[in-house]
């Protein structure tokens, strides 16, 4: 069962940065990582404890704290789904109007008359 993990750090420098991605990467159970030094969160999604994630981060030194755990967000798919659907229903209602003819829309072809060879 997936779950997003935001963990508040303290970043100061590229080095803090990098060294706090490498030590939450190694763990097992992760699925996606995402670090904004700006407001110092450290976004984790997987399966991974996050008493793990703080553990790891504080034997590197790095202090950190858990700020918030839940499910992870499937806005994404819903939206997909739902686009997915509206062009399903425009298609359907083509095709339901298109059904009303046996054998689909009448075609009509059109032959021009043959004169003969024109060369002799």
């Amino acid at each position: 069962m997936s779950k997003k993990i935001v963990v508040k750090v303290s970043i100061f420098c590229e080095k803090c940065k990098t060294l706090t991605l490498k030590t939450v990467a190694k763990l097992e159970g992760i699925e996606s990582l995402n670090l904004d030094a700006e407001k110092g969160t450290l976004t984790v999604i997987g399966s991974v404890d996050p008493v793990c994630i703080i553990s790891a981060l504080k034997k590197k030194k790095r202090p950190a704290q858990i700020e918030s755990v839940g499910p992870k967000e499937e806005k994404k798919e819903d939206e997909k789904k739902k686009e997915c659907e509206e062009a399903c229903k425009k298609f359907m209602e083509c095709c339901r109007s298109c059904r009303g003819m046996p054998y689909g829309p009448p075609v009509i072809l059109y032959e021009e008359p043959y004169y003969g060879c024109t060369i002799m």
